[in-house]
């Protein structure tokens, strides 16, 4: 996949292209579905593939106040967006004066002068343009009037990238992953924590998130730490031995794993929740549950004990 930051790099195929416009955050089945619908119109009209998407979610700018949490960083959604087999992924940057463009504009400079779009593939609900002016109807107009075709592609029952952050929130990452096509993963540096794990018996890779992306609720998961080894992953405020109040931190055991993380750069994916965040009165009670914890994480991923 050829990858565009700048649009005034991107050299359009004489034949014209065939253009999907969206955050794209987490790709999804929904965000698949529509790419596969962009893929057999391109190959029907022999022309090539193009995502553009934003460097930002454009609700971090238009309404910073309640703007989500997200599914994917940057990179993520780019290496998701390659995996689809599109041909190019262009990322404009989304700031004040992208969010006052007028719809108008945005379909002449951008679709028509910047990519050479024959073919425009949208979810039946696109909006875009200042106070989202621009849908459907507009573009089809003015795709008669320009040279350009609009096909709008009837959503995927269920499938959205708010659905779901909803599931996230509910620690029901089983159904999530079904929506996302594969585990919830995110990113970020393993730092050093208090240790207190070490102490345990159950050292933990403590995962700095950033905070823009969407962590699942507080609890307990069986999942995987860099794609191939088994984690019993806490996600929490950690109350048995803070106050209210504290950060939540997600920290990872890695099972059957000797070895210093620190300064790695991490991924991390739920698989299944194994139970909730709990307060313990004693740490011989912690120690006890966490063993079972363990148990439950390989008996969830199928994953033998080592030797």
């Amino acid at each position: 996949m050829d990858l565009v930051t700048d649009l005034a790099t991107f050299v359009a195929p004489r034949g014209g292209t065939a253009v999907t416009i969206g955050a794209y955050d987490g790709v999804h089945c929904g965000h698949q579905f529509v790419i596969g619908h962009l893929r057999r119109l391109a190959a029907a009209g022999g022309l090539e593939t193009v995502v553009l998407t934003f460097d930002r979610h454009p609700a971090a700018v238009v309404r910073p106040e309640s703007a989500p949490k997200l599914l994917t960083d940057l990179d993520q959604r780019l290496e998701l967006l390659a995996a689809t087999g599109v041909d190019h992924s262009v990322v404009l940057r989304f700031d004040e004066a992208r969010s006052q463009e007028e719809p108008e504009d945005f379909v002449r400079t951008v679709l028509v002068d910047g990519l050479r779009a024959a073919v425009v593939v949208v979810g039946e609900d696109f909006h875009f343009g200042r106070r989202r002016r621009g849908d459907v109807g507009l573009l089809t107009t003015m795709g008669d009037a320009l040279g350009f075709q609009v096909a709008h592609v009837p959503l995927l029952a269920g499938a959205s990238s708010t659905t779901v952050r909803r599931l996230l929130e509910a620690g029901d990452v089983a159904a999530a992953a079904e929506l996302l096509g594969r585990p919830h993963e995110v990113r970020g540096v393993v730092e050093r924590g208090d240790e207190r794990g070490r102490e345990l018996g159950y050292p933990t890779a403590n995962v700095a998130v950033p905070d823009d992306i969407l962590l699942p609720a507080p609890g307990i998961y069986a999942g995987w730490y860099g794609g191939d080894q088994a984690a019993a992953i806490s996600v929490g405020r950690r109350p048995t031995f803070k106050e209210g109040g504290a950060p939540v931190v997600l920290e990872a055991y890695l099972l059957d794993f000797s070895g210093d993380l620190y300064g790695q750069q991490a991924r991390v994916s739920f698989v299944s929740k194994l139970r909730d965040e709990e307060r313990y009165d004693s740490i011989d009670e912690l120690t006890r549950q966490m063993a079972l914890d363990v148990e439950a994480t390989r008996t969830a991923l199928g994953w033998v004990r080592a030797g």
